[in-house]
């Protein structure tokens, strides 16, 4: 008796595992698939593919624009480029968790009002990866937009910029997306490094900005962190603007042009430990912001410390490092303002003090700006009587009549080293 199984009895049983199969998420042959290069080949793989699958992208061009709409992995090299030639967004993403890793994303389109960018979530892909990406020649690099819970880590952004600095796009755009981490990224070029606008709960930590507008740019973005970041060359470093409760920590600014932070209505915030060196212009600069605390950081090597507006009331300033700065402050008003913290002041380099006591603290109290400041401030021109007899006078009498000072910052107990970081 034969014991062989009929052709269609086999089919009939094939087919009865990978409907089992397929009860399970598993379909024997199409879990994971080495997706060829070429025209349509990507969409095409996407839509046999089953969630959890994984699709790698072989060496070549992978012709966009693609829509990527199961939660699946698209996976290649360097040499796995996917290319939209100038139309709309490389990779949209609209099925929560789709994971990006390792893919060159190139050649979005020109919308600024449609986000052409090279990688673009749409708020319903939740839980989005995106890594390890190399996101350039495109209008946006990545925008977030409603997505929550997204990583965006350790990709390479480089935008076009062949565009007018206002025409070009953001290397990465976030909008209301909330407990997402964008970490360890590489950005140049483009207008903003990172810009994130009405969304709450992030964190913004040891990404790389260089040679853009703004390096990071918040606008009305609470309860954030920002950590470990590095600006360099751009025109501002850290515009944090209309947020409250930030966490501004341990970042670097090294020779941005005009301000390396810039602190405008950003209020009941932490800003600690940062390095702010060799701003053409400002090291900080910080307007009509309230009830934060600002310890701990280094202004170095700017043409202005810090310049405080009068606005910007109920902030504790202490065990700050304000180093060879042609102005340490200015500030113009008229208000009394205290630069310390429970007997602790700042450091100030030009502030040839006495510690008689040894204790660390100098004897005598320091107010970085004299009547002399206000007159240069005002008439710009009287720097050409700085050195004069009249100007001495000045100086000499404002120093035995502290009375005759107009208002300002005062540190009564400034410290006669920086303090250990």
């Amino acid at each position: 008796m034969s014991t062989m199984i009929p052709m269609f009895e086999m089919t009939r049983l094939l087919m009865g595992a990978m409907f089992i199969g397929s009860l399970f998420g598993v379909v024997p042959g199409l879990a994971d698939e080495d997706v060829a290069p070429g025209t349509g080949s990507l969409q095409q793989a996407i839509a046999r593919a089953i969630p959890g699958s994984v699709l790698h992208l072989k060496p070549g061009i992978h012709s966009g624009p693609v829509v990527v709409d199961k939660p699946i992995t698209l996976q290649g090299t360097p040499e796995s480029i996917v290319e939209s030639n100038r139309q709309g967004s490389v990779l949209t993403l609209t099925a929560p968790d789709v994971t990006v890793r390792g893919l060159t994303v190139r050649g979005s389109g020109m919308s600024e009002s449609d986000l052409d960018s090279g990688i673009h979530a749409t708020k319903t892909a939740a839980r989005a990866r995106i890594e390890n990406n190399n996101v350039r020649d495109n209008l946006f690099g990545i925008t977030i937009q409603g997505a929550p819970a997204v990583v965006v880590r350790a990709n390479h952004i480089a935008n076009r910029n062949d565009l007018w600095i206002n025409f070009q796009g953001n290397g990465i755009q976030i909008w209301n997306s909330t407990g997402s981490l964008f970490e360890g990224n590489r950005i140049e070029g483009g207008r903003d490094g990172v810009y994130i606008h009405t969304a709450h709960g992030n964190i913004i930590r040891n990404n790389h900005f260089s040679n853009l507008r703004f390096a990071v740019h918040y606008m009305y973005a609470n309860n954030n962190e920002i950590s470990g970041n590095v600006s360099r060359n751009n025109h501002v470093g850290y515009a944090l603007m209309y947020s409250n409760n930030l966490k501004v920590l341990h970042n670097r600014s090294f020779r941005d042009r005009d301000h390396g932070l810039m602190f405008h209505s950003a209020n009941r915030s932490e800003v600690a430990w940062n390095q702010i060196r060799e701003t053409a212009d400002k090291c900080a600069f910080i307007y009509v912001a309230t009830r934060n605390t600002i310890h701990d950081n280094l202004f170095e090597g700017c043409d202005i410390g810090i310049h405080y507006n009068g606005a910007s009331e109920q902030n504790q300033i202490w065990n700050n490092a304000f180093v060879n700065n042609r102005t340490q402050v200015k500030y113009q008003g008229t208000a009394w303002f205290e630069w310390s913290k429970e007997g602790r002041g700042n450091y100030w380099s030009d502030n040839a003090a006495f510690d008689l006591d040894g204790n660390g603290v100098a004897d005598v109290a320091y107010r970085p700006n004299n009547v002399v400041d206000r007159i240069v401030w005002r008439y710009p021109l009287a720097k050409l009587l700085l050195s004069s007899p009249v100007m001495e006078v000045i100086r000499f009498a404002q120093s035995q009549f502290p009375a005759l000072y107009p208002g300002g910052v005062v540190d009564r107990w400034p410290l006669m080293a920086p303090a250990e970081s």
